[in-house]
């Protein structure tokens, strides 16, 4: 799974997130306990409204919560996701276990430029190129 930080400094970034079933999130709220969730239609649904979207949670016993907008959460894309965003850019997946703990390394092409991204994760790995692309279209659209 995708590290709180880098989920962080992507949707700072600018990657927005539209919940679909499957998608994992966090709440944060300074009374967030960190926990993990996932987009489910028989437990956590989203609901359009015209102020907003809210995550509502069915039928949960173990918290005294009925919904949380989805601006108080933070998106927590799996590496299909972020691979998907990748797009054509995405060349390679190797590991490294050189150095005894395994080293993701994901090559991908941002803007026409070869690039190795690596971590301790696959999905973070990914998330590292998804976030060098976001920034460098930025960089790119901002000249």
């Amino acid at each position: 799974m995708i590290s709180i930080e880098l989920a962080r400094a992507l949707r700072t970034a600018g990657l927005r997130w539209h919940p679909r079933s499957g998608d994992s999130f966090v709440i944060e709220t300074s009374e967030s306990t960190g926990d993990v969730f996932t987009v489910s239609e028989m437990t956590v649904e989203v609901h359009d409204f015209p102020s907003g979207q809210l995550i509502g949670f069915n039928g949960t016993t173990e918290w005294a919560l009925d919904s949380v907008d989805v601006t108080d959460t933070l998106w927590l894309p799996r590496e299909d996701q972020l691979r998907e965003i990748l797009r054509d850019g995405f060349r390679t997946l190797d590991v490294d276990r050189s150095g005894g703990e395994p080293l993701y390394l994901v090559t991908a092409s941002v803007r026409g430029e070869v690039r190795t991204f690596e971590a301790l994760t696959v999905a973070d790995a990914y998330g590292e190129a998804v976030l060098d692309l976001i920034v460098q279209s930025l960089v790119t659209d901002g000249e």
